[in-house]
Order: C-alpha cells, then structure tokens, then sequence
C-alpha cells in the first residue's frame, strides 16, 4: 500500500513538498527558512555514509591504503547489488568516494571494517561524534545506511552537513559527477546517484542521497541559491524522483518569491536546527 504524505502542522505550504520531512536553513546565520517535521525521527538511508566518512577521515588512515572487498562487505540485510566483488582490491581514497559519489555500500563496509578496531569501533565513533555535534535524536548501528535502525532527523541531519562541509575530501567526492576505478584487468565506471550534480542550474557543494523502502527517498544538500548558501534536508519522499522535485520546487521558490524568510510550518528553533554547522 502507498504511504500518504504527512500533512504539514501549520500554515500553508507554498512548496507543496512531497517529502515527509524538510528543512531549509542559511548555512550562515542559521536561520530556518523552512520547516516541516523536522523534529520527526526517521530511518535515514545512505545518508549516514556521510557519518561514515566523516570518522573515516578522523581517523587519519593513509589514503593510498589498499583494502581488499571480502564476503564480509556483501549485504545481508537487503541483498543490494554491488560490482565491486570480493577479492577486488582498491585504495581508501577509491572506496571513500564510491562510497560518497555511487553511495556504493560495500566500498562504506569495506571502510568501516578496516577502520581502527573494526566496524564496531567505527560505529561507535559515529554515535559519539554525532553526540558530540548536539545530535541528540540520531543511532547508528553500521555504517551504510542498509538497516531502517539508522535513524535521525532532518534537524540533526542539518547539523551533520553543516559539520561535513569542513572537510574537502567529502565536498569534492560526493559532488564528483562520475569516476572510473581499476578493479584487476577491469575498467569499472560509476555516476554520482544525485541528478541534480548533472543539472546546471544547480551549484551544489556537497550532498547525499538515500534509499531503502523504509526510509523513502532522502537528499541533503549544501549549495547556494540567489549567492546564499542554504542546508537542505529532505526525508521520507515517495516516487523515485519526489526529493529531487522537491529541491526543484524549493530552490525556484527561493528564486522568485524574494523573501527572507520561506515559510515556518512547524516549532524549529534556528539554533537547535543548526547547532554545530560550519561557516566558511
């Protein structure tokens, strides 16, 4: 049976969005410029391969590092599809933006099991950090988005994508259009999951998309709209390309309404909304 799209709390939606939650804040000033259900708590999909990297990096491993797919990065929970096969051999630098770019789970698992201590340790690097960035509503338990007990909100997921933006590696991968990687005698091509990097009238700095049945489409994004450089979070959107229409839908209304201010539909602070975002 379809899900039925939450209706928003308060007010009028001049966007009519798709997705179950959003929100929009200046990356700046921290102000909410819209918000729907942002304090919900949903499964979040690929969107933790962003946390993922975020401790991967942290960690300091060499790039250049060549880490083996084994049987132990094959997907058991939805049985997803993968071309990297086991005994393909590939740096860290390659598997992390697979990871980021193709939201590629065995190249996140592959990361997370050779992170120091294992992938135990990598999971509890990313609950502490996410912690530590005031994220008080989001658990991870691995780290490729895979299990529906990832969870967040659209509220401390705009905390994380104010926080990511201070590293280079993650703006530049997870913005990459396409990539080829060298697997044995093979050649292997992969194309970024976001159509939107494809889009010119898009100047998006960094980004992730997300899918599994239980999460909907998801899409987070730091890009710049009219020169302001605005965090959207999007959560929950049912048909294949609703999160996209919607990031459509609210950049044009940006573009043409004029204001400030979008619309507030529900009772986000902008503070709580973007604690631990990063300022260029």
């Amino acid at each position: 049976m379809p899900r039925r799209v939450t209706a928003l709390r308060l007010g009028t939606d001049p966007v009519s969005l798709a997705s179950g939650s959003a929100l929009v804040i200046d990356a700046r000033t921290h102000q909410v410029l819209l918000s729907k259900d942002a304090t919900d708590v949903r499964p979040i999909a690929s969107l933790t391969k962003l946390m993922t990297a975020a401790v991967v990096l942290d960690a300091h491993q060499p790039m250049d590092q060549r880490i083996e797919i084994t049987d132990a990065d094959i997907d058991t929970l939805k049985w997803s599809s993968s071309r990297l096969r086991p005994g393909m051999v590939f740096t860290r630098q390659e598997l992390l933006k697979l990871a980021l770019m193709s939201s590629e789970n065995r190249a996140a698992h592959a990361l997370a099991r050779n992170y120091p201590g294992g992938l135990a340790a990598c999971v509890a690097a990313m609950n502490r950090k996410a912690a530590g960035l005031g994220m008080l509503h989001t658990r991870y338990v691995e780290p490729t988005g895979l299990s529906p007990q990832n969870e967040s909100t659209a509220s401390d997921l705009a905390k994380l994508v104010g926080a990511v933006y201070a590293y280079p590696l993650i703006r530049e991968y997870s913005t990459h259009p396409q990539s080829m990687v060298t697997a044995g005698r093979r050649e292997l091509e992969f194309r970024n999951t976001d159509h939107l990097i494809f889009n010119r009238g898009w100047d998006i700095l960094l980004q992730k998309t997300g899918f599994i049945n239980e999460a909907g489409h998801c899409l987070v994004l730091n890009t710049v709209v009219q020169g302001r450089r605005v965090i959207v979070v999007l959560l929950d959107a049912w048909g294949r390309y609703a999160h996209f229409v919607d990031a459509e839908r609210i950049r044009d209304w940006m573009e043409t309404s004029g204001r400030t201010l979008l619309t507030r539909v529900d009772p986000v602070r902008a503070a709580d909304a973007s604690a631990g975002a990063v300022d260029e």
